[in-house]
């Protein structure tokens, strides 16, 4: 089952609570009422496994926090909207309850802090997704060509409630640059004047973190195994061009 499935068909099997369950109850009602009119109760499941209230919640977040993003930006531009629609691939018969999951999240008197703590606490042991969802959210913010300065405080919050450092951060915002506007070892999270070895080492590291099988096995959905992809491309392009540079294989 999609994504999307799981979460508009799914929604009435998920017990989940915090301001998380309260987007899920936002597209509960419609979800029922159209089950009604169809006829049909094989929608929903009574219960849920662990991977789907995890893909679910992963889900959730982003849209819940790039909601909440666009709101601290200030404008939501047609090319941030139209990046997150081909960011999730969302069916066009769902689109109206995405965006109400994403108008209720942007209007919600719950602040981006509780959204980010609770997917926070659900990946405890797994950085590397929560590095994916923040990486998502450079994905949306990146659409119209630049992170404004909102965006980029915005995201250094969420990063700081993921638990990540300042070092942390500024590697990920160069791993999710604009092409040819990063600085390979940036992306590497080395400096410049690091040993061969060092640099080989954060390469293998960064490779074993991100790679897309590793993301796979925690149930990410899809379309972030895609942007897992699309990352490990712009470190081995990183790899590649510090190689080149330095002369060793």
């Amino acid at each position: 089952m999609s994504i999307w499935g799981k979460v508009i068909g799914g929604v009435a099997g998920f017990a989940m609570g915090g301001p998380l369950g309260a987007l899920l109850g936002a597209v509960a009602g419609h979800a029922v009422d159209k089950m009604k009119v169809e006829g049909s109760s094989t929608h929903f499941r009574g219960g849920a496994s662990r991977e789907d209230e995890r893909q679910v919640a992963f889900t959730l977040a982003v849209i819940a926090l790039g909601a909440k993003m666009a709101k601290a930006d200030g404008t939501v531009t047609r090319d941030e909207v139209d990046a997150f629609k081909k960011l999730f691939r969302i069916p066009p018969d769902e689109a109206a309850n995405v965006g109400k999951i994403f108008d209720r999240a942007k209007t919600s008197t719950a602040g981006y802090e509780m959204y980010a703590q609770q997917v926070a606490n659900m990946f405890p042991h797994e950085p590397y997704v929560l590095e994916e969802l923040l990486g998502g959210l450079f994905h949306i913010a990146l659409a119209d060509g630049v992170v404004h300065p909102a965006e980029r405080d915005f995201l250094w919050h969420v990063a700081q409630i993921f638990g990540f450092d300042a070092h942390d951060f500024e590697r990920i915002t160069a791993s999710h640059a604009a092409p040819g506007q990063s600085n390979p070892y940036d992306v590497l999270g080395v400096k410049s004047d690091v040993s061969d070895t060092a640099v080989k080492a954060a390469y293998r590291k960064l490779i074993h973190e991100n790679h897309p099988d590793k993301l796979m096995a925690q149930g990410l959905p899809q379309e972030f195994i895609d942007l897992a992809n699309e990352k490990m491309a712009t470190i081995n392009a990183a790899f590649d061009t510090v190689k080149k540079e330095r002369g060793f294989k």
